[in-house]
Formats: C-alpha cells, structure tokens, sequence
C-alpha cells in the first residue's frame, strides 16, 4: 500500500536523496501510522474493556502513544526540511535525531508504565474474560503491527532516516508484544490459569529494551559516529580513479543529519606535477563525489616525492617497521630533509583512539625502530587520529 500510495502523492519517489522526496516520505509515513495506531487502539480499548485483561489495555495505550510517536516524527520532519539560515548554515536535518530520541522515551516510558500496571494484576489477579472479539482484534493488530514495521523499516533504509527507523523498531516490539498478549488469552481461556499481569510485565520489558536500544541508536548519530566502511571506501576509489592521485589520508565525514553530509581529506600528489592541472582534477574529483554520494568535499593537496631514490628506499623501510611494530597504524606525508651530519625522515602516524601506548610512547618507538636502522636517520613524527574508525584511509 505504501508503494501505491507514494506513486501517486510523491514526486519523483524513486529518488530517495532529494530532500523534498525525503521528507514527503516521512510525511506519508507519519499520517499512515496516526491512523492506523488510532485504529487499533479503539479496537483494543474496547476488547480490553468487554474483557477486563490489562495486558490488553496497556496494549491498546501502547498504540495511542504510537500515534503520539508518528505525530512526532512528522513534526520531526517538518523541522528537519527547513533551509538552512544564517545562525544554522549546516541546515535543520538533526531534527529528525531528536525526533527520534523522543519516540525512544515515549516506548520506553509505555514500557515503564505498562510494568506498573502488570505488577499490580500480578499482585490481586482479576478473572479475565475473552471472547472472539478480543482473539480477532489482537490478530488483526498484529498483522498490522508487522506491515508497519516492513514499511517503515524499508522506507527508512531508503531515505536514511533514524527516525522512521526508531518507528520500525518500535512496530516491531509492539507486533511480539499483541502476540504475547494473544498468547497469554489463549492459555487464560483454554487452561483458566492467571497469567495476564506476568505476560504484560514480560511485554513491558520488551518494549523497554527496544526502546533503549533505539535511543542509544539515535545518541550515537547525534554525538557522531564513524562514517560507514562501504562509504568510505566508495569515496576513496573515487579519489584515486582519476590520474595524478597517489593517495589519500586524514577524511573526516561530518553529518548534520540525512542528506547533509560533508567530506574533508588530503589527497597526495606528485611533487613534480603541474599544480595547475593538479588543481583541476582535485576541482572534477569534489564534483564526482558530490554527484555520486551527494556529500559536499574539500580536498587539500600534498605534495609527494615519488621520484628520488633514496626517499623511495627509506619510505618502504618505514612502512616495514611501522607494519612489524602493529599493523593498525598507517602513516602519511613521508618526505626526508638531508643535512651535512644527519637526515631528518619527517612523516605522520595514524593510530586507533583507544590505543594502548600514548602517542608519545608510539612515536618514540617507531623513531628508536629507524635511529637503530640507520643511526644518520633521526625520525619527527606527528601522531593523528582515525575519524573513519572502520580502516585506516
């Protein structure tokens, strides 16, 4: 339905980056889910009264707060998709991460409450009585439940949302939560056995945990994560597709939220090259990753001497004892400066955050490791970070 539905209010629907594309996505997901949260939750209202179960009333809150959560993310939205101003320039896209956190707290707290209300049934049981009516409702809310957590979950790897995907995660607890339910009336009606305040506090626990885990989701995009592997690497083969491009290093992505998405890295370039004609390539390679990831690049060029013999010897015999001494550490802008009674062999590292030695400790090392090569050569080494996480670029 969702499909259908897209075809004929979204324009363009296939063209998931387009921020207008983006957000009449999240819209029509937001409505969609309002009303059939608002739905459900009438049915099991009514199917919790006639029966006198909590387990099936929380349920049915459960689902009017779900609408609460879509009227969320489609503010959310709405928010995300203003232009950027003069006190933002990076634009509003963040919006949808807070959005998201506050769905997080909302499955969390009707997870909390619903605990509550399950320890009091555990503590003065009720007689619960069922009928067809309540067995078909919760049947139909799961099917529901089920649809909403694929479309959501489809919608929301395709535009890249946190928030639709909150929603899916959230639609998907709620689907084994009803089944629960309707688990725990079967046994109640086939068996007369009291378990409706364990089932809801089995529930509740389970829609906690998947809200937590949403909300650390949505923190970690907003303090910022490492960029994905698969993207890097899509970034770095477009860098060294073109000619002249030896190398790249020091990429840092920063994310202002979906479609909003800044690049910066060097490239290395030979020393002898003309920089004129260097400058261009760099110029055609941010068009090309602008083009083909959306993302807006800054490159900075470093020069590399790819030519002298003695700096080639010296650059593989780093790279040597750099691999021996861990092979998590990459370095970069290699080049020698020579003097009458010594050579200075001047080169950064890149080392994980959390490694084991500081980076005095690392540097040290490595330096000793060269001086006892060659005791002419004395290294000055710079230590740097890896922003990307995932491999050393």
């Amino acid at each position: 339905m969702i499909k259908l539905l897209a075809k004929f209010f979204i324009k363009d629907n296939k063209n998931y980056t387009d921020q207008k594309v983006r957000s009449a996505y999240g819209y029509l997901c937001g409505i969609l889910g309002i009303a059939i949260n608002i739905l459900l939750f009438g049915g099991k209202f009514m199917a919790g009264a006639i029966s006198g179960s909590v387990a099936v009333t929380a349920d049915a809150f459960n689902n009017l707060s779900d609408a609460g959560s879509s009227a969320i993310s489609l503010i959310g939205f709405r928010l995300a998709s203003q232009k950027p101003d003069p006190h933002h320039p990076f634009g509003h896209g963040r919006f949808e991460y807070i959005a998201s956190l506050i769905i997080s707290m909302v499955i969390i707290l009707m997870g909390f409450e619903l605990g509550k209300d399950s320890v009091g049934k555990i503590v003065a049981p009720v007689d619960v009585e069922y009928s067809a009516l309540t067995f078909a409702i919760l049947g139909i809310s799961i099917l529901a439940k089920f649809y909403m957590f694929l479309y959501n979950r489809s919608i929301g790897k395709k535009i890249d949302s946190s928030t639709l995907k909150a929603t899916a995660t959230d639609s998907i607890s709620d689907t084994v939560s009803t089944f629960a339910v309707l688990v725990s009336a079967v046994l109640c009606e086939a068996f007369d056995i009291m378990i409706d305040g364990w089932v809801g506090l089995v529930v509740a626990g389970f829609i906690m945990f998947a809200g937590i885990s949403s909300a650390k989701e949505t923190i970690d995009s907003l303090l910022g994560t490492a960029p994905d592997e698969e993207f890097c690497k899509k970034v770095q083969d477009i860098v060294l597709s073109h000619d002249g491009m030896i190398g790249i290093h020091d990429m840092i992505v920063h994310n202002y939220g979906p479609g909003r998405v800044f690049i910066s890295l060097h490239a290395e370039v030979p020393s002898d090259g003309n920089f004129v004609d260097i400058h261009d390539t760099i110029d055609n390679i941010e068009h090309d990753i602008m083009n083909e990831t959306g993302c807006l690049a800054t490159i900075h060029m470093d020069p590399v001497d790819v030519r002298d013999e003695e700096t080639a010897k010296m650059r593989a015999k780093v790279a040597e004892i750099i691999k021996e001494t861990d092979e998590k550490i990459s370095f970069h802008d290699f080049r020698m400066v020579s003097g009458p009674t010594h050579t200075n062999v001047i080169f950064d590292i890149v080392v994980p955050h959390d490694y084991k030695l500081s980076d005095g400790e690392i540097a040290k090392l490595i330096a000793d490791k060269i001086h006892a090569h060659d005791e002419k050569y004395f290294a000055v080494i710079d230590v740097d970070k890896d922003f990307t996480a995932h491999q050393q670029i």
